[in-house]
């Protein structure tokens, strides 16, 4: 039998494996089972129904340890939004206050001609936190903030606080380097209505949006893929140039153009480039492919995508590893009985014929402070059939 990081290693290497892997996603792609014992009345976690799964995750699952870059004095680990990187430059304040039990932050950033501000509230039920309001609203604003002057990156990894994130998973499992491209952080600055708009109608001024980040992220990248070479990576974005939010013409421009290069430098280094795409994939699957991406997630099943997990191996090819194919509300609200039908279907399909891999995974995980017991039993059974499966 092979070690749980063996197993992955092999995956992702095309390489035959003992069984399919299994992760829970966010549910071991972070550590939760470390978070159970923490007070904080924000910290979801500590309700007592989420500690079973947790210890399920850690002791059964094929852990995938979602890592943002560690930088040499980053107190964030490098993970603040690079779309906000000219701090310094403008005049940005930022006041967090608490609201009932929600935690609310506002920014603003003072330029020549105007002030921009944003809110976001974090509610203590839930571990998600909202942006009810956008730093950018207009192609105006973002004339304004583009006019900001460039500030130049530099910055040391601390490879070996990524490399003792590693050793301390031993045989549980492997670390995966987690980023957003261009588009994640550019569509980040504004509403989904705002951002469509701007999309669709300034293309110019789009395209200099996503220059400006481009330039930071890909500095960024290719000092971690040299560095710490070798990894999964995830790559989220994609999904804000599918349908419906765009045209698949234009995914081509905003998503090929710019994360296309991303892709290469993770995979130059011996790196798995995981493309992360919510939806629909008929329209964009073509692009995903053409930027030569080794692996995608979450390839959801319809109505919640447009594709069968067989339809997309067929149109993804034999060398791109897949992630995914159960869906997280089918894990909420689907008995027992109908969900394991679910899982059959996934592996069914995920490891049928040619194919560099599939690891069975939902599309992502609960984010309240309970886990019904139907919700717990869910999971058991994605651990049982996955383990139960033939290599």
């Amino acid at each position: 039998m092979m070690t749980r990081r063996e197993r992955l290693m092999a995956t992702l290497a095309g390489k035959p494996v003992d069984r399919p892997p299994v992760s829970f996603y966010e549910i071991g792609g972070w550590d939760i089972l470390a978070a159970c014992d923490d007070p904080d009345e924000f910290n979801v976690y500590n309700g007592p129904s989420w500690r079973p799964l947790a210890e399920l995750a850690e002791q059964e699952t094929d852990l995938i340890r979602m890592q943002v870059a560690i930088w040499k004095g980053q107190a964030d680990g490098g993970a603040a939004c690079i779309a906000q990187a000219d701090r310094g430059i403008g005049q940005w304040t930022h006041e967090t206050s608490l609201e009932g039990r929600s935690r609310v932050t506002r920014t603003r950033l003072k330029l020549h001609d105007r002030e921009l501000t944003s809110v976001s509230r974090r509610d203590a039920d839930t571990m998600t936190t909202w942006t009810i309001e956008h730093l950018l609203k207009s192609a105006d604003d973002l004339q304004a903030y583009l006019k900001l002057p460039s500030e130049e990156w530099a910055g040391e990894l601390d490879v070996e606080a990524m490399e003792a994130v590693e050793r301390e998973l031993g045989e549980a499992g492997i670390v995966m380097v987690d980023a957003g491209d261009p588009i994640c952080h550019a569509a980040d600055l504004f509403s989904m209505a705002d951002y469509t708009v701007v999309a669709m109608t300034e293309p110019k001024l789009f395209h200099q949006l996503l220059q400006r980040l481009a330039e930071g992220i890909y500095a960024r990248t290719r000092v971690i893929a040299e560095q710490f070479p070798g990894h999964l990576w995830r790559i989220c974005g994609s999904e804000y140039a599918s349908e419906p939010y765009l045209p698949p013409r234009l995914y081509r421009e905003y998503v090929t153009r710019y994360t296309g290069p991303m892709v290469e430098m993770i995979q130059a280094h011996g790196g798995i480039a995981r493309i992360h795409s919510h939806g629909r994939l008929k329209g964009i699957l073509p692009h995903i492919v053409e930027m030569g991406a080794l692996g995608m997630d979450p390839c959801e099943p319809p109505p919640q995508g447009d594709m069968t997990l067989a339809e997309i191996r067929q149109a993804a090819g034999q060398d791109m590893v897949l992630f995914g194919n159960i869906e997280s509300s089918d894990i909420e609200n689907l008995a027992p009985a109908e969900f394991e039908k679910k899982v059959l279907q996934a592996l069914e399909q995920g490891t049928a014929g040619e194919g560099r891999g599939f690891v069975l995974m939902p599309s992502s995980c609960p984010y309240g402070r309970t886990i019904a017991p139907q919700v717990q039993a869910n999971y058991e059974t994605m651990v049982r059939l996955a383990q139960g499966w033939g290599g």
